[in-house]
């Protein structure tokens, strides 16, 4: 069993930044692919960036490519996304979600993730 706890979402004016960081409960967390994924109020989930188990592999939606980037620590245990940027379109709450074996392909965002954190609220005001 592999627990994901999400932090680091807040509050930020239009172009600010926000680093949100997606920390496991387990060391077979090195064995696992991590994917961000956001829901904002009255809209479906969307997968916004993936990284594999390695980190050797990473790729964005194109909602938030160039924008934001993602990173993992294995000795911390904690994938990190840095949000830079940040728009009223952004506002949502923000997921990672555990997956094995896909290594960031394409279609990563349609997989059915094994594991998932129960979310941190990001707002941008307009």
């Amino acid at each position: 069993q592999l627990q994901l706890v999400e932090s680091g979402g807040d509050l930020v004016q239009p172009g600010g930044s926000l680093r949100l960081s997606c920390a496991a409960s387990s060391f077979t967390w090195e064995f696992y692919d991590i994917g961000w994924f956001r829901q904002a109020p009255g809209k479906e989930r969307e997968g916004i960036s993936c990284i594999s188990s390695s980190g050797g592999s990473t790729d964005y939606a194109d909602s938030v490519k160039g924008r934001f980037t993602i990173s993992r620590d294995n000795a911390k245990y904690t994938v990190y996304l840095q949000m830079n940027g940040l728009q009223p379109e952004d506002t949502a709450v923000y997921f990672c979600a555990a997956d094995q074996g896909w290594r960031c392909r394409t279609g990563w965002a349609k997989r059915k993730y094994d594991y998932w954190g129960q979310g941190t609220q990001v707002t941008v005001p307009s």
